[in-house]
């Protein structure tokens, strides 16, 4: 978890500094070259690339265009808003979750997590203040990257109920990268990076795929229940390399609102880990 934190921390700011001169689209570009290289490298030295299958083309391509959707807007969020703040909104995700998987996955809604996702909306108005500031576009583009994420996360997990990592991270930066070279090239300009922005380039690709490689991987070591919990600590870094790298102020509607969200994901997380230890208790 540490290293997700580090990894999802350090792409944010590469995503700030890049963003001076490459647009989201040409960032979501050179971020999927970079990770499509990393994926080929490491399952070719794993031996799982011929993991890599068509048998469910069809979700990954609803997967990874969500996903590219969310992800420019997250990177567009970065940009506009103090980190703090879109980092607050990002950790409404789990619980669009909540709400969209009995519509996507059949799962049911109880009442507890009903109440989880309300208290998360709740925290969401708290930090934006809708009416006291004017709402800005940063943050309907955060807010919408956490429901796009959302929906991402429910297409991973319907996919790997069959397929494996290695191939959904080919699918993910392959048609990403496809993605990125129409959207960035449909003004017929596609921007450069200059050799100071090289290695951002190389921070944003490694920093994504890293990122979802340590959460994966804490996930299979730990408990959601004590894993999740420990990803808020984003918040706090984040809230720092705001305030040390752009002398970003941290609003206290952040904090409050960050900690109504991260209640509404520890009564979820609760929930689900109470039904989870009776279904697996011994009649």
């Amino acid at each position: 978890m540490v290293g997700t934190v580090l990894s999802f921390t350090s792409m944010a700011v590469a995503g700030r500094e890049l963003s001076a001169g490459l647009d989201t689209f040409e960032i979501m570009l050179y971020r999927s070259l970079v990770g499509v290289g990393i994926v080929l490298a490491v399952g070719a030295a794993a031996g799982t690339l011929s993991q890599v299958s068509v048998l469910r083309f069809r979700l990954h391509v609803i997967r990874n265009v969500t996903h590219f959707t969310a992800q420019n807007l997250w990177f567009y969020a970065i940009a506009t808003i103090p980190l703090a703040q879109v980092v607050a909104l990002e950790f409404t995700s789990p619980l669009w979750v909540v709400l969209l998987a009995p519509l996507v996955l059949g799962e049911r809604l109880t009442p507890v997590r009903a109440l989880a996702a309300l208290l998360g909306f709740v925290g969401i108005l708290i930090v934006a203040r809708p009416g006291v500031t004017p709402l800005e576009a940063g943050q309907v583009t955060a807010a919408g990257a956490a429901l796009g994420f959302a929906l991402t996360a429910l297409a991973t997990r319907a996919l790997t109920r069959t397929e494996s990592i290695t191939c959904i991270m080919f699918w993910l930066t392959l048609m990403q990268a496809f993605l990125g070279l129409a959207a960035a090239g449909v003004d017929g300009d596609i921007a450069l990076p200059g050799p100071g922005a090289l290695p951002f380039v190389a921070l944003v690709g490694v920093a994504g795929l890293s990122a979802h490689f340590c959460l994966t991987n804490a996930l299979r070591l730990a408990p959601a229940g004590v894993v999740m919990p420990m990803d808020f600590a984003r918040l706090p870094v984040i809230a720092f390399v705001g305030m040390a790298l752009y002398a970003e102020p941290l609003e206290w509607a952040v904090l409050v609102g960050a900690l109504v969200i991260f209640a509404a994901n520890w009564i979820n997380i609760r929930a689900q880990t109470r039904e989870t230890t009776q279904a697996l208790r011994p009649e």
